[in-house]
């Protein structure tokens, strides 16, 4: 198995500087925000943390592809870095803590382009998870001090709590009814939103998660945190990785159960 340990250490040094970048502006007065074509909003942090960490990569890996939410894609080959500068931008133009910056190197192999490394950095919350490929996923300040992370063990749904982000997206693909059913089987249930669920998930903290809109670089970073903490993370289609455009993750003995009440329609 190939040894990523150099592109992860180069992630944390990319997480160093957007975190710099992304905490300068947070709660500024003067914090430009723009709406995108898709209704969404984006702000000058977004942009210029997204620039930064572009321009690291063009050159400590030249030839590396990279992708990012805000500039797209730009180069080709087998490796590519996929980028959010900010996940939770919403969060973020509102003062509140709960948002990070997403980095995945992805390979590509026979099914398509997987993720090896993930660095899921939150400054205002002062936390930061990362893993790489058969290296294990860790929480810490840094790669010297560090605390492995693993799933939970609940095995029973009745258990077992759940995270989302909102209710918004599920009744428009039919799976409201399912979600309601499963938030009514659940011990408990809470809206954590964005990346956070995943890293709860990765901790044990939370033992499934769910969203049924997102994008590749929403996903890329924390899929292989949670594989690596030893849980499951697929499309609502079942499909392993973050390529379906939607996500549940769990401790991996609730997965199937999971998938089967939001894949309910009505």
């Amino acid at each position: 198995m190939p040894d990523y340990h150099d592109d992860l250490r180069l992630a944390h040094v990319l997480a160093d500087a957007a975190d710099a970048a992304t905490m300068d502006r947070f709660k500024a007065l003067d914090l430009k925000v723009e709406t995108k074509p898709d209704m969404t909003p984006v702000s000058e942090a977004d942009k210029a943390a997204e620039e930064l960490i572009r321009g690291q990569l063009q050159r400590a890996r030249p030839r590396d592809a990279i992708l990012g939410e805000e500039y797209g894609i730009e180069g080709t080959g087998p490796r590519r870095w996929v980028v959010d500068p900010i996940d939770g931008t919403k969060n973020y133009v509102r003062g509140v803590p709960v948002w990070a910056t997403l980095i995945s190197l992805m390979v590509q192999s026979e099914g398509g382009y997987q993720p090896v490394v993930g660095v899921v950095s939150a400054p205002a919350l002062g936390r930061r998870w990362w893993a790489a490929q058969g290296g294990g996923a860790y929480s810490g300040r840094s790669l010297s001090s560090a605390t492995r992370l693993q799933v939970s063990r609940v095995s029973s749904i009745q258990d077992a709590s759940f995270a989302y982000s909102s209710l918004t997206g599920w009744e428009e693909q039919g799976r409201l009814d399912g979600l309601l059913d499963l938030t009514r089987a659940c011990w408990r249930t809470r809206g954590y939103g964005d990346f956070w669920p995943y890293m709860m998930v990765a901790e044990g903290a939370v033992d499934i998660c769910a969203e049924p809109e997102l994008s590749l670089w929403d996903m890329a970073a924390p899929a292989i945190v949670v594989q690596e903490a030893g849980g499951s993370f697929t499309g609502l289609d079942g499909r392993h990785g973050p390529h379906s455009g939607n996500a549940a993750a769990s401790n991996g003995l609730l997965h199937d159960e999971l998938l089967g009440y939001l894949n309910q329609r009505y």
